[in-house]
């Protein structure tokens, strides 16, 4: 996507949200959010992508349309950063979201979009039965990952979570497959790249809860385990 195909994009998201606010008679029709995540590992689909890390974010939405800004940044040292943009709309437990992931160092432009870009262009869809949610993300521009011959791979991720209570903690437990070959997940073909199990318990101080979450995630394909721990706010 070139340069000024996006600052249209931009324009045109920032007319429909003062569109919106004038239709909705003010602020009260908005809904905003914004925390950190602490975390020991930054663990992704199976695959550990930094160390010790502090992960901000941000979020507006009108009705069922949000736009929301995530971002990860080692406290340990690494040079790896990372900024998320994703758009998306939800209607009863159906979600649609294309998701632009800028995965680099501080020496990286942000502004590349050649053919060289760092950034990845994924769409998703989500629909949570309450007690199941599946998603399927495709990557679909940019640095979307390669077969072995060298064509794209339109890399994949299908991903299956079910949450449940158990001990007085929220737990859930998830599976996530890549159906066919993509460097982007280091899988030959179809592939088990992460089984993960976590729990959340809320702290409570005393005029404050701080959850805590563990998770334990293991790639079957790489063989490798994980296991982290992290605190939001």
């Amino acid at each position: 996507m070139k340069t000024i195909e996006k600052t249209m994009l931009v324009i045109g998201l920032v007319a429909m949200a003062g569109n919106l606010y004038a239709e909705g008679e003010g602020e009260s029709k908005f809904e905003a959010s914004v925390g950190a995540d602490v975390v020991s590992s930054y663990i992704w689909r199976g695959a550990k992508l930094d160390g010790a890390a502090i992960q901000p974010s941000l979020s507006v939405g009108y009705g069922g349309l949000s736009l929301g800004a995530w971002g990860s940044a080692s406290i340990v040292g690494s040079d790896y950063k990372e900024i998320d943009f994703t758009l998306s709309y939800a209607v009863g437990g159906f979600s649609a979201m294309v998701t632009d992931y800028w995965c680099a160092s501080d020496d990286v432009d942000y502004f590349d979009y050649t053919d060289t870009t760092p950034h990845t262009l994924e769409l998703g869809l989500t629909y949570d039965f309450g007690f199941l949610s599946i998603g399927w993300y495709t990557n679909v521009w940019g640095a979307m990952g390669a077969k072995e011959n060298g064509d794209d791979a339109y890399s994949s991720y299908l991903e299956v979570a079910a949450p449940f209570k158990f001990g007085g903690l929220d737990w859930e437990a998830g599976v996530g497959v890549t159906p066919w070959e993509t460097d982007y997940y280091g899988a030959e073909g179809f592939a088990l790249v992460s089984v993960s199990l976590s729990a959340t318990k809320e702290i409570e101080f005393e005029k404050f809860t701080l959850p805590v979450f563990t998770q334990l995630t293991a790639n079957p394909t790489d063989k490798k385990l994980f296991m982290t721990v992290g605190i939001s706010f």
